[in-house]
């Protein structure tokens, strides 16, 4: 085996960096949403079974590190109400111990590697490590609390008690939680589900290595490969072929895949390449299969899918505990602004009415995330038999078709208010890339053949506002320009996500909202 050294990555870090000036430059050369590859009936077939999504590991396993938290702290007030001990520990006290000994024990449990679905899964295996730990964490803090205050028999014979609960509370959880793992397994509850890119002989040895772990949560959905049938046969491993990778783009579409695992040597990096230009713009996790490589990079350019290693190069953005955290952001922050805002949108209804005949909202189909077709809801700004449902014929300066409330609501942005309810069901994000029209153009030309890399911002779901919006990319798109900034300040968003970053760009809007000068 030849040995790399630090500089050695090059060539996998160039081909992340062409791929993300592609992102700049829009020739990704992808296939477009709005005329999508048809995927052949087996492959939609196979689709179905996969459109429900799963449990997550990592929420999942941090969960269990806040019940058993909770669960630990509580056990220690049960059993100081039941045995005081000398009564010299007061609640508040042995609340403080119980704080500490819990945070110690999740600490300690994930020091002796036991928060993993592996070990997780293991019944009994492990058990040892899990009493030891939680023997560890209790007894730091006795010893802690004894060096301040001393101790008495009394007070040994009070905690003894505590770990004994304690730890029969470990023992019995840990045995229900291998179970019900095992039963989500087996159900598809709970899973990594990946497609393999390239099939062929490289394809199999991955399936097979795959399928020798033990304790595996890889289901494999398939196999896509754009070379005919001699090089890539239509069966590999006991795994159908499904499509070509054009056909992939729109799997994945239709499904909740979490990762696409590239069955390709290092030295093919022209077809790596190629591929990498296709299916960047999916919302999944992109990895290059390295375990038949002869090339090796320090442990540290690698993760691991089980034992086997991979080359991270892409990562789904905005995943697991960041997504719940996003969510729980919008959700505050949405009924915060209705409790504020309402007056104006009740203003604004009884306006629209008295002023116009026709509906008070006017629905709008337009993408979201995963490219899925979403309706948007918003305050109706035009005549009713002069509307636009599909969004093809974009609003200009002085269009006929406006009321005159309608163009009050769309300069100051009043008309999107009505997207907070969208927010609440799920469709949108307070912050986002903001959703387009399906049909939107610029001129005579839909967005996505203007910039090729357009389709990428829906790798997360759309925003009520965006980094863009805030930077003077709003209102009409009259030409190419106009659409590639907005895609470049979408896609820089994406990749520097963060509460924080949410939390200034939500800050920054209504101060933004007062250049009208592009919102007519």
């Amino acid at each position: 085996m030849n040995k790399l050294e630090k500089g050695d990555q090059f060539d996998v870090e160039a081909l992340r960096k062409q791929v993300s000036d592609i992102e700049a430059r829009g020739d990704t050369g992808q296939e477009k949403p709005s005329d999508p590859t048809e995927i052949n009936p087996y492959a939609r077939q196979i689709a179905e079974q996969f459109r429900d999504g799963t449990n997550s590991p990592a929420i999942i396993i941090g969960q269990l590190r806040l019940l058993e938290f909770l669960a630990l702290f509580a056990i220690a007030l049960v059993v100081h109400y039941f045995w005081p001990g000398d009564g010299n520990d007061s609640l508040l006290v042995r609340a403080g111990m119980a704080a500490i000994a819990s945070a110690l024990t999740v600490i300690g449990l994930q020091l002796a590697d036991t928060y993993t679905i592996p070990a997780l899964r293991a019944k009994l295996r492990l058990m040892p490590r899990i009493v030891v730990s939680w023997a560890i964490a209790l007894l730091l803090t006795v010893g802690l609390f004894a060096l301040i205050r001393g101790t008495t028999w009394a007070m040994v014979e009070a905690y003894t008690p505590w770990f004994g609960a304690g730890a029969l509370f470990l023992a019995a959880e840990r045995f229900l939680v291998a179970y019900g793992i095992r039963n989500w397994a087996r159900n598809g509850l709970m899973e990594r589900r990946a497609v393999i890119v390239g099939g062929g002989e490289p394809a199999k040895d991955l399936i097979r290595v795959l399928e020798q772990q033990a304790d595996n949560d890889i289901r494999i959905c398939g196999i896509f490969d754009d070379r005919g049938e001699k090089r890539s046969p239509i069966m590999v491993a006991g795994y159908p072929k499904l499509g070509t990778v054009a056909e992939l783009v729109e799997f994945v579409r239709l499904t909740r895949i979490d990762m696409l695992i590239i069955a390709l040597p290092l030295s093919a990096e022209a077809r790596i390449y190629d591929l990498l230009k296709k299916l960047w713009v999916l919302p999944v996790d992109i990895r290059l299969a390295a375990h038949a490589n002869r090339l090796r990079f320090r442990p540290r350019a690698y993760s691991h899918v089980g034992s086997v290693p991979m080359l991270d190069i892409f990562k789904k953005p905005i995943r697991d505990w960041d997504s719940v955290a996003k969510r729980g952001f919008d959700i505050f922050f949405t009924i915060v602004a209705l409790a504020l805002l309402w007056p104006i949108m009740v203003a604004t209804a009884i306006a629209i009415k008295a002023t116009s005949e026709g509906p008070v909202f006017f629905m709008q189909k337009r993408h979201g995330f995963n490219n899925e077709i979403i309706n948007v809801f918003k305050f109706r700004s035009m005549y009713t038999n002069m509307g636009d449902p599909t969004g093809k014929a974009a609003v200009t300066k002085g269009d006929p078709r406006v009321t005159r409330v309608g163009r009050f609501i769309r300069k100051t942005s009043i008309d999107e208010l009505p997207q907070l309810f969208n927010v609440l069901r799920g469709d949108l994000s307070l912050v986002g890339p903001r959703p387009h029209a399906v049909l939107a153009q610029a001129r005579d030309r839909a967005f996505g053949d203007v910039v090729e890399g357009y389709f990428a911002r829906h790798r997360v779901k759309p925003g009520v506002t965006g980094w863009a919006q805030i930077n003077g990319w709003r209102g009409e798109v009259d030409n190419d320009e106009k659409i590639k900034f907005r895609t470049a300040y979408d896609l820089y968003y994406i990749e520097n996500w963060s509460l924080w970053f949410d939390l200034k760009i939500l800050f920054l809007t209504p101060i933004r909202l007062l250049n009208t000068e592009n919102a007519y």
